[in-house]
């Protein structure tokens, strides 16, 4: 962790967590282990109420899977083990019995987006233009697909998925569910985060458990779904074409 850091802080019930990597907050696979971890110790927390996820810093909200350690990844066994650190931190929020806010304040890719789709509710920024690169470096959105198809739907999923170089503004990702406010500066999306999180953290408990139990109806079966697609990009990312893709992304 000496790269990145995922900090837990509790101030009036609202447990805030922000992850960092200084590459644009990609998410290395200790990172992602320690991302899931946390959000699990915020749900478990008698004193958290609501959980806030959050990036440091003003400009990349999250990069996604790091191209490094993909590169480094030469067997099956290691590929399925990165791939199913992005499926732990989407199930950690999927099984959270709290609500999570989502605060996105710039660019999100790949693995970024599968988080943002993840969160309960979602602000963001105008700034905050997203991409599912996945396709372009020779994987695929396998592991977040799911996530993001939830909230956008197969058609905005797939749209996302082919047009992999293309970015998507805040305003797309809107209307698609992806976020549900978007606001023109950091300051005026943090003023409503903080109003929102209050109200919650004064909301009853128990009909917040039971409104996130409905909002994840039909994810019953995400365990096993999340390690196949973590199993077809731990296979996908060792063949010579995704190992090109991937040291050609990092010329650009």
């Amino acid at each position: 962790m000496s790269e990145g850091y995922v900090n837990l802080t509790v101030d009036n019930h609202i447990g805030t967590i922000e992850f960092f990597h200084p590459a644009s907050n990609s998410l290395p696979g200790e990172i992602l282990r320690k991302f899931a971890e946390t959000i699990t110790a915020a749900d478990q927390n008698p004193d958290v109420r609501v959980i806030l996820v959050r990036s440091a810093g003003e400009r990349a909200f999250c990069a996604g899977a790091s191209f490094d350690e993909l590169l480094a990844i030469d067997n099956t066994r290691d590929g399925l083990t990165f791939f199913s650190g992005f499926a732990m931190v989407i199930n950690a929020m999927r099984k959270a019995s709290k609500l999570i806010i989502g605060r996105v304040q710039g660019k999100a890719v790949g693995g970024g987006v599968g988080v943002a789709s993840s969160f309960d509710y979602c602000f963001a920024t105008e700034h905050a233009s997203i991409k599912l690169s996945e396709l372009a470096v020779g994987i695929g959105p396998f592991v977040v697909g799911p996530a993001v198809e939830r909230k956008a739907g197969l058609s905005g999923m797939s749209e996302l998925a082919i047009n992999a170089t293309a970015w998507r503004d805040a305003d797309w990702a809107k209307t698609k569910g992806i976020y549900n406010e978007v606001f023109e500066t950091v300051e005026e999306m943090d003023a409503h985060i903080n109003e929102l999180a209050a109200k919650l953290a004064t909301s009853n408990p128990e009909a917040m458990t039971e409104l996130k139990k409905i909002f994840w109806r039909g994810t019953e079966d995400w365990n096993e779904l999340l390690a196949e697609r973590a199993a077809i990009s731990g296979r996908l990312v060792l063949s010579d074409f995704t190992k090109n893709a991937i040291n050609q992304f990092k010329k650009k």
